[in-house]
């Protein structure tokens, strides 16, 4: 497993963690390019059996990797994942909505709304042609459920494999073990179908 840490992560100081903020976000994505292409480089890994998998913002990660490196990459786990930051900043929770529009970008400024739009997962679904699996809460109060139902549905148009696993009884994340064990599980049949076949 490689877990890079893409501009915008913390813990390298506030200027870098502001590096992907708003119409800067397409620059985390190029990270995940660079990564691709020092997998290659490596003799110890496998450059035509990579896996991307993240969870709420990672999970957004994941579902970008998926359309702008869907070449380079042979499925993904996306884990409770905004598709499309527009969307997720009219559906959220009130008390998350002005710090996340920091972060990702106001939708309300229309050339930032446009920009979010152009480049988000869920208007770019027919560029994901490897093998996808969403995985939701169903009472997530960060990412709402809509998030992973309408990916879903638009990747299930452009006939690229999906599989879907929403909990019922979970918000952002699966935290009862009965629900971890399955996601596990799940994850690890997925991996054996599109990864390691």
């Amino acid at each position: 497993m490689v877990y890079p840490n893409v501009r915008g992560s913390t813990g390298y100081g506030k200027t870098f963690s502001k590096l992907d903020n708003g119409l800067l976000r397409e620059g985390t994505y190029k990270d995940i390019g660079a990564l691709l292409d020092w997998i290659g480089t490596r003799p110890d890994l496998d450059a035509s059996r990579v896996m991307i998998q993240g969870g709420s913002y990672g999970g957004h990660m994941t579902l970008a990797v998926a359309y702008v490196y869907s070449d380079r990459i042979r499925c993904a786990i996306d884990v409770v994942g905004p598709s499309n930051f527009v969307t997720f900043l009219q559906n959220t929770s009130g008390y998350r909505r002005d710090l996340r529009r920091v972060e990702y970008g106001d939708e309300r400024d229309p050339k930032t709304r446009a920009f979010l739009e152009k480049t988000a997962p869920l208007n770019n679904t027919e560029k994901i042609r490897k093998p996808l699996f969403i995985m939701q809460g169903g009472n997530d109060p960060r990412v709402p459920l809509s998030e992973s139902e309408q990916m879903l549905q638009k990747i299930r148009a452009v006939g690229t494999p999906v599989w879907y696993l929403m909990a019922k009884d979970e918000g952002h994340g699966f935290a009862k073990k009965n629900n971890r064990d399955f996601a596990f599980y799940s994850a690890i049949l997925f991996m054996k179908e599109f990864l390691l076949k």
